[in-house]
């Protein structure tokens, strides 16, 4: 047991196995198994995300990583947690450094020396936060260590999503937090009010427990039976929060029972990223994507149809050739469309947009939204100076964001709130869409550029859970797939597969009524923060008064 036993003569009395009296840390374990731990820890909790979805392995895949910031200076500490970081990152968005030099047609050490660095300022440095309080936090042997680090964990992932949301040069980064392994299910109904944060507490509420249990267990100067009663403690968030979910998925009506449901087609047109702004291929796009509507048209009988983002590589509302060969085409089916192309205002200068047009049967524009929160790098240039970070291409480099909090569009579906690709990220983006009077939400991305189908099931997940946060029916229209229609419990349906073109017919239904988690946002996230500096701030104290 050698490794974790105390510093300091073995205590004797029985009150220093009373829970929180016996401060004295634990030394840390060997280096070499240290980097073990925390190699292992990466690669069992990227395991648990998708497209490997071994999600049981998220309640046990941070336990090495926590052993190994046990007893660590901070210096240690700091230096296990970038490195747990940066592996995790690989482990779950390992695709980025490669579809960041296609992207950017940019050598492949171009793509992993940026990825690194995106890995290091939207990942790496939350953990190294997360470890330094973690180590005052594991000096107590409080019963409610492990759910205060759980506190802690949610605490940082509430920083990486929200933390630079709309600043001038990132947006938040909420990819690969733990919530995600559960996006669907009993568990995952807990984000109807406590967003995806509730869910990411319950699991690593549980790791910190085991961890814990571990510790005491190893350790013959503490209590072995706190532990268990600690661990114990630690499970009963997960063990509320999935008896109410399977509560709430009895109540949920059939996800196969069509009745009520308003028919939509989305259209996947898997067109190569290649050719979108190409001078000759200007429009041929557009096919593609009529060809695929016409076979919705004759398969089904849809009320909308969904084109992706990007689908139109042309100006739609200043090529009325192109307008009208769309116009044909739905007033023969007498349905709407809602497709994603370039935007303009002609003023002194052109102003481009990422736009989502709705376009009625007769081909008119009847509205249009602009994106709000763009893309840095590959929709805007907040370092235009670098023309290491321009990418070559024709037709339009960047875009200027649209207005804030947009009206919902009124479609045939109902009153429809727009999520474009990485906007459907950002759960309090959804929340305000639907604080705004949406009945629908519609997610168009462009997915193409991404090598793999990792980053696209994991985007799946994400949307997921915006459906349960929100209690709407989410529509998926991806260029490369998988598109899909999700219903307010998480539950898919119809999907796609990727990588091919595809169209999906599937039901959806305008539904009312604001969460818990749409009126309050995250609250849940914000309480767990202030939990954590409370307790920190008295573990200080008392550090003080006993010095």
């Amino acid at each position: 047991k050698g490794h974790l036993r105390k510093i300091g003569p073995r205590v004797r009395s029985r009150e220093d196995f009373r829970p929180g009296l016996n401060m004295l840390p634990t030394l840390p374990i060997p280096l070499p198994l240290a980097l073990a731990s925390v190699l292992l820890s990466a690669a069992l909790s990227g395991l648990a995300f998708p497209p490997h979805g071994l999600a049981p392995l998220a309640f046990v895949g941070l336990v090495p990583f926590l052993l190994a910031l046990r007893g660590a200076g901070a210096a240690r500490a700091a230096g296990l947690a970038w490195l747990w970081g940066e592996l995790f990152a690989w482990s779950v968005a390992g695709v980025f450094p490669g579809s960041l030099a296609s992207y950017f047609e940019r050598p492949l050490w171009f793509g992993l020396l940026v990825g690194m660095l995106i890995f290091t300022l939207m990942s790496s440095l939350y953990y190294v936060v997360f470890a330094l309080a973690q180590r005052l936090l594991t000096r107590s042997h409080s019963l409610v260590v492990p759910l205060v680090t759980a506190a802690a964990w949610v605490s940082v992932e509430l920083a990486r999503g929200r933390l630079f949301t709309g600043s001038a040069f990132f947006i938040g980064n909420p990819w690969g937090l733990f919530g995600y392994t559960h996006s669907s299910g009993a568990l995952a109904q807990i984000a109807s009010w406590g967003g995806v944060y509730g869910i990411s507490f319950a699991i690593v509420a549980v790791n910190a427990g085991l961890a814990g249990w571990f510790v005491a267990w190893r350790d013959p100067d503490r209590s072995t039976r706190a532990g268990a009663i600690a661990a114990l403690l630690a499970a009963l968030p997960v063990i509320a929060f999935t008896i109410g979910g399977a509560i709430s998925l009895a109540r949920a009506p059939d996800p196969t029972d069509g009745e009520g449901l308003i028919e939509v087609a989305v259209v996947q047109g898997n067109v190569a990223v290649g050719r979108r702004w190409r001078s000759e291929y200007y429009g041929k796009n557009l096919d593609v994507y009529l060809d695929l509507t016409r076979q919705a048209l004759q398969q089904g009988s849809p009320r909308l149809v969904v084109w992706p983002e990007g689908a139109m590589n042309f100006y739609l509302e200043t090529e009325p050739l192109y307008r009208d060969a769309i116009a044909r085409l739905l007033e023969a089916g007498d349905v709407e469309l809602l497709a994603g192309g370039p935007g303009a205002d002609e003023d002194k200068h052109p102003q481009i947009f990422n736009s989502v047009f709705l376009v009625a049967p007769d081909g008119q524009i009847t509205a249009r939204y602009d994106k709000q929160l763009l893309m840095p790098f590959s929709e805007y240039l907040p370092f235009g100076q670098i023309d290491l970070m321009k990418r070559q291409r024709e037709g339009p480099r960047t875009f200027l964001p649209g207005v804030a909090d947009p009206p919902p569009l009124e479609t045939r579906l109902g009153r429809t709130g727009l999520l474009v690709c990485n906007e459907a990220m950002l759960p309090e983006v959804a929340a305000a869409r639907v604080r705004a009077g949406a009945e629908i939400l519609v997610s168009p991305s462009n997915d193409s550029w991404i090598v793999g189908e990792g980053f696209a099931e994991h985007m799946l997940a994400l949307i997921s859970l915006r459906a349960i946060e929100q209690r709407r029916y989410v529509i998926r229209a991806s260029t490369s797939g998988p598109s899909a229609v999700v219903d307010p419990w998480g539950r898919i349906p119809v999907r796609t597969d990727t990588f091919r073109p595809h169209l999906l017919l599937g039901g959806v239904r305008p539904e009312t009524g604001l969460t818990l988690y749409a009126q309050m946002g995250d609250a849940f996230a914000v309480a767990c923060a202030l939990v954590v500096t409370g307790t920190l701030m008295s573990l200080s104290v008392t550090r003080r008064s006993r010095s």
